[in-house]
């Protein structure tokens, strides 16, 4: 498969909302000894500072949260519930705390890895949740804080397939049970419709 043009610190320093919305249909990629992995994003949702009560940032900066204070284009990955792995792309200037979270991929390259490592699941369920997809992309705690934007970095974003907004819409993020209105009804979670997901798949191995 050709690779497309990688995201540039440009895409990731401006505004959480754009940069979640213009994240669907890009392709996360990870590098494995040379060999891509990667799925297409079909889901984000976006946390913006310290004022979102549904954000990491809500209590100011912590150990865990520091790579959301950093520099734009670089990974914000974080346990969570004991068992799970999340991956967040960091948006904005350096010291705003502002983070898109991936929430659901379809797979695009190298579907025999994927399938290995999400042993036991139909492929519609592979990459259909942000732990999913860090666990078919084997991304946990060593990748946070990395620069998504440098050349020839293990973990990165692409241009793959702009979608018009006919083929994306907006609704409340998920989980937030315990999180006040506002927040809670933000329609920050960004989700491509049905259509995109028949047609995203990649069957590639190479």
């Amino acid at each position: 498969m050709k690779p497309s043009p990688q995201l540039s610190r440009d895409f990731f320093n401006r505004p959480t909302l754009a940069v979640s919305r213009d994240l669907i249909g890009c392709r996360l990629v990870k590098l494995e000894d040379n060999v891509r992995i990667s799925g297409v994003i079909v889901e984000t949702e976006a946390y913006i500072g310290e004022e979102d009560l549904a954000c990491h940032a809500r209590f100011g900066r912590t150990k865990r949260n520091r790579s959301m204070y950093g520099p734009p284009g670089h990974a914000y990955v974080y346990f969570t519930y004991g068992m799970h792995w999340m991956f967040n792309t960091v948006t904005e200037e350096e010291g705003a705390p502002a983070a898109v979270l991936i929430r659901a991929l379809i797979p695009s390259e190298r579907l025999d890895i994927i399938q290995s490592r999400r042993s036991g699941q139909s492929d519609k369920h592979w990459m259909d949740g942000p732990a999913k997809l860090c666990q078919a992309l084997a991304i946990d705690r060593d990748l946070d804080g990395i620069d998504l934007c440098a050349p020839g970095s293990q973990l990165y974003l692409e241009k793959y397939d702009s979608l018009p907004d006919s083929s994306v819409t907006t609704g409340p993020r998920v989980g937030l049970n315990n999180v006040p209105e506002p927040w809670k009804s933000m329609p920050w979670r960004f989700l491509a419709l049905p259509e995109f997901y028949q047609t995203g798949m990649e069957e590639s191995t190479e």
